[in-house]
């Protein structure tokens, strides 16, 4: 349900309104700004219904304090047959190389990793008002497809929406995965 093995370069971009005299942030700052709790749903599409159906989760983001990597874990119960899962995301902002490493673990699957080229062409508004959208090729259940991953941060909520753009269908249409609905629960 998550990323699969991944292949190719993936390009973070950071899409919000600038603010006037303000410093711009970096995605490394915008990420450490998610450190805390958070608490909501991870909606998958259910194909046959074209519905969202949905599980509760428990998110934990922890900013290290070289100021460049965070650490994140989710947590939500896959049903009787699974049960509890755990994934757990490691991400390293290098400013100088314009790029973002990352590393996903979760019991019973290969160790996920890459490394995403980075683009900001407009300043966040704030640390908890942005857009960051990541785009990748990678295999994707059978076949290779674009991958993008939009996260939208306003507040107290954060939502992350997953759609495939499968290669060799040939078509150009973006469809939706997955999405994490959050709201901050804690520090």
């Amino acid at each position: 349900m998550f990323r699969s093995v991944i292949s190719g370069i993936a390009t973070l971009v950071v899409l919000a309104q600038p603010v006037s005299g303000q410093a711009p942030l970096s995605p490394d700052e915008l990420l450490a700004g998610t450190a805390g709790k958070w608490r909501g749903e991870l909606q998958y599409r259910d194909y046959q219904s074209n519905a969202w159906q949905g599980l509760p989760v428990r998110v934990s983001v922890v900013a290290q304090r070289d100021g460049v990597t965070t650490v994140r874990t989710a947590e939500f119960d896959d049903g009787p047959q699974t049960g509890l899962v755990w994934i757990t995301t490691v991400r390293q902002v290098d400013l100088a190389s314009a790029a973002i490493a990352y590393a996903i673990a979760r019991k019973g699957r290969p160790l996920d990793s890459g490394t995403a080229r980075l683009i900001q062409p407009q300043p966040a508004t704030d640390l908890r008002h942005w857009i960051l959208v990541e785009t990748e090729l990678r295999r994707d259940g059978d076949g290779m497809a674009q991958v993008r991953e939009t996260t939208t941060r306003s507040g107290n909520s954060m939502i992350t929406v997953k759609e495939v753009n499968p290669v060799d269908d040939g078509k150009d249409e973006w469809l939706p995965r997955n999405r994490t609905v959050l709201k901050r629960s804690g520090s």
